[in-house]
């Protein structure tokens, strides 16, 4: 479903449009968004998933090569063509593969951008229920004293109930699951006075 945002009708807006006048933006909802990067990435070729172990392993056998090193290592398959059938790729498909490589670092980027601003904006949604949340307890608290409001009780109940067991598997969690036990020292025949 996509809606608008912001949009107003007047007497200059309902002409059909020509190529100069801005066109609104459309809005995406969420499953919209999520559709569409469904579909996105059922079109891209190469694009495994790998896991944060698979990652980083592959990043520990890189090293830091400098992108002249990369350069160099590449115009040296190209200069002789016994290096270039030891490891079995041209030179025109090493550049090829550097090339793509190069391209999918922008679209990389753009992507981290934009999680970035999903991120931001739902952390920002989260803030604002919780600040509404505290709100409501405390004013529906307040409320709930006047007889006439009697309708709120049992969900401020139900509020606090949920707190308490909130607490409660706060502290009950273990802290240090694999901490090692400490034993106590042994009681020694002297007493202290």
């Amino acid at each position: 479903m996509k809606y608008i945002k912001n949009q107003t009708l007047s007497p200059t807006t309902t002409s059909p449009a020509t190529s100069d006048t801005p066109q609104p933006t459309v809005m995406l909802d969420p499953e919209t968004v999520v559709e569409q990067i469904r579909t996105l990435r059922s079109q891209i070729g190469d694009a495994p998933q790998l896991t944060a172990a698979q990652k980083q392993k592959l990043r520990s056998r890189m090293g830091k090569q400098s992108d002249a090193v990369l350069a160099s290592s590449i115009n040296a398959i190209g200069a002789l063509d016994t290096l270039s059938h030891a490891i079995g790729q041209t030179p025109e498909d090493v550049r090829q593969l550097q090339f793509d490589w190069n391209r999918w670092t922008a679209v990389s980027d753009e992507l981290r951008a934009l999680l970035n601003g999903i991120d931001s904006a739902n952390l920002i949604r989260k803030q604002q229920l919780l600040q509404i949340s505290a709100q409501a307890y405390i004013i529906g608290t307040q409320l709930a004293r006047n007889p006439a409001n009697e309708v709120l009780v049992p969900h401020l109940q139900e509020v606090k109930r949920q707190k308490s067991l909130s607490k409660k598997k706060k502290v009950e969690s273990p802290q240090t699951p694999n901490a090692p036990k400490t034993e106590p020292a042994p009681a020694t025949s002297k007493s202290v006075e």
